[in-house]
């Protein structure tokens, strides 16, 4: 085996995926529970901009599935600093086992604070999040920022779990900050012209009229549950929410249901990256 291969098996053994990359895992608390990824780059010139964590671990005696897309708009130096930290901040607050959204909220917070405070080493850019916990096998905490998405699907029926941020949407927050969103003909909504999302990590020189607080929900894992997917808007600019969930239904394995999805969005034609998490329950 090459060293490549050796960094590789590494990677996929910690969830831990970013450019042409693939891997899987399960929980070890319910059998029935297993996630796989699956990330493609886009047709741009720049290094691959997303990053994903997917893994699921022992804390005392519990056990999380932790699993996250970020995707980076002029940087790849975020996202990846992201994947390294924001579960650690989240995780560190004290009251995270009792009140986990709220944890989910400062651990954004700090996280984005610490980011902009080492804008000198970390570039300029920013980065989309979604991460999502599996708290046991039973509850299951969504935050978002930006316009990566997470879908449960239940009974074969997709629901939305995070909140698609768009700066048109948010037209009035970001003026009442002293920003403006832009509205050109041929381009999509953008803050102060530059960026399409409302809310984001790092992106200091926009952070005035920029938000960085998560949207956050929970929702109960039950005998319905079917699986979740986690995506980039790689996928979601060109397929829906039920879409997706209809192309993986029948599909058991986890790591194949998150590669069918990106290369359904290829099919159709997606020029961005692509990255995918599947969480499979049944």
């Amino acid at each position: 085996m090459t060293g490549k291969d050796i960094l590789h098996k590494m990677k996929e053994k910690v969830g831990l995926g970013s450019s042409a990359d693939s891997g899987k895992g399960k929980s070890k608390m319910s059998k029935h529970v297993t996630h796989g990824y699956h990330l493609v780059k886009g047709q741009s010139r720049h290094d691959m901009e997303d990053y994903i964590v997917a893994e699921f671990k022992a804390v005392d005696d519990n056990e999380l599935g932790l699993f996250a897309i970020f995707d980076g708009h002029l940087s790849h130096v975020i996202p990846d600093y992201l994947r390294s930290n924001l579960f650690d901040n989240i995780l560190k607050e004290p009251d995270f086992w009792t009140e986990p959204e709220n944890a989910m909220r400062r651990g954004y917070r700090i996280t984005d604070t610490t980011i902009l405070e080492k804008a000198a080493d970390l570039g300029k850019g920013g980065s989309t999040a979604v991460t999502a916990i599996l708290i046991n096998c039973e509850m299951l905490v969504v935050a978002n920022v930006g316009d990566s998405r997470a879908v449960i699907c239940k009974n074969g029926v997709a629901k939305q779990l995070s909140v698609d941020h768009e700066p048109s949407v948010e037209r009035q927050e970001i003026e009442n900050r002293g920003g403006f969103v832009s509205n050109f003909p041929g381009d999509v909504p953008r803050v102060d012209g530059q960026l399409a999302v409302a809310r984001a990590f790092g992106d200091k020189s926009l952070k005035g009229h920029l938000s960085s607080d998560p949207d956050v929900t929970k929702e109960v894992i039950d005998d319905d549950t079917d699986f979740i997917i986690l995506a980039s808007d790689g996928l979601w600019k060109v397929m829906s929410n039920q879409e997706a969930t209809d192309a993986i239904k029948n599909i058991k394995d986890a790591r194949s249901a998150a590669k069918h999805l990106t290369e359904e969005a290829l099919i159709r034609q997606s020029t961005d990256d692509i990255s995918c998490v599947v969480v499979k329950f049944r």
